[in-house]
């Protein structure tokens, strides 16, 4: 199992430290760097900063926001990090939700699963540097009845293949990512609830390739925080977890209050999300178990957390990705080296 870092967001006075752990967890044999986009600092242009001043780790979206690029520029944009990083590119794909892409990109939030298959699509073709054509519900390249004709892409990017992510949260859009993406990007994973929440689901997928789940990379991003206390280190991200299940999307259409029920928090997610919407966030924090959290995040001395580095092992985790708690630079830096000593302790380095 390989350890991968998760950066967030940028833009918000803290760029310098987040370079700093990027070129650290480079240093320390960091397997990916992942860079995230909403509706304040765009990925691309934080991993081509990125890429450029760090030497072997790989650089990943987490991710790029489908409603925000046409296919064709997503292509561009990943044949160019990959040209400019030397090979060290992974393109990380989702759709976001439906306040940003109605709110923010002014793209209706419909088929989802119907608008990524066609996407993967035009990029899979636009990567192979054949001549573009597409006739699909979504997009058709080139527009009918115009001068525009297929056209090919001019960039030879480093490898053949480019990795391919999508992240991916419900049932079918895990099959579907099972089935055309090389990796799954995954949030609140846990490994006593892998299989019905999520490896069913990309097993399925995968057998509708004609494929299994030997070389699909399956990624989850794990906060982690480092100490003797596990239920004040849990308390940490009680805020974190209350607005994934309590505010994000809407009451009617929110992905991960799903997921939590899965995995058996129905009620808790329901309230939850009552006192998160109702503007008591105080509230909503208080309401998640502590059992969710243990079960979603890397808690305790590095001996425990290596523990649950086999679980996550075991349970068919391919790569690691860290979300090391704190804001001050030293704190996220011990957090990246406890990440490697937790996992030589637990013998999967």
């Amino acid at each position: 199992m390989r350890l991968g870092i998760n950066l967030g967001y940028w833009g918000a006075g803290m760029d310098s430290d987040n370079l700093a752990v990027a070129r650290e967890a480079d240093r320390l044999g960091y397997a990916v760097c992942w860079a995230a986009e909403a509706y304040g600092s765009d990925a691309a242009t934080v991993l081509s900063w990125v890429a450029a001043q760090t030497e072997r780790i790989d650089v990943g979206s987490a991710i790029f926001q489908i409603p925000a690029r046409t296919p064709s520029m997503t292509a561009m944009t990943a044949a160019t990090l990959d040209s400019l990083s030397g090979g060290r590119f992974r393109l990380g794909l989702g759709v976001s939700g439906p306040q940003v892409s109605e709110g923010w990109y002014g793209v209706k939030f419909d088929k989802p699963l119907a608008r990524t298959r066609e996407y993967v699509e035009i990029i899979r073709k636009a990567m192979s540097r054949e001549r573009l054509s597409h006739e699909g519900e979504h997009w058709t390249l080139p527009l009918p009845g115009g001068p525009g004709k297929p056209i090919k892409l001019t960039v030879h990017p480093v490898r053949e293949h480019i990795p391919l992510y999508i992240a991916a949260i419900g049932p079918k859009n895990l099959e579907q990512t099972g089935e055309i993406a090389d990796g799954a990007l995954l949030v609140f994973f846990s490994p006593e609830h892998a299989e019905e929440t999520t490896l069913g689901a990309l097993r399925a997928g995968r057998a509708k390739a004609g494929k299994d789940l030997d070389g699909f990379d399956l990624v989850p991003t794990v906060p982690m925080a480092v100490g003797d206390d596990v239920n004040a280190l849990a308390d940490l991200f009680r805020p974190y977890t209350a607005l994934y299940v309590g505010g994000m999307g809407s009451a009617k259409q929110n992905f991960y209050n799903k997921l939590a029920q899965r995995m058996g928090y129905g009620k808790e997610a329901a309230e939850i999300q009552e006192k998160y919407l109702a503007g008591d966030k105080d509230g909503a924090a208080a309401a998640v178990p502590r059992e969710l959290i243990d079960s979603t995040a890397l808690l305790g001395p590095v001996e425990r957390i290596a523990e649950r580095m086999q679980a996550y092992a075991e349970a068919g985790v391919t790569t690691l990705s860290l979300a090391p708690a704190g804001f001050a630079l030293d704190e996220r830096i011990a957090g990246l080296r406890a990440g490697v000593d937790a996992l030589e302790r637990a013998g999967l380095a």
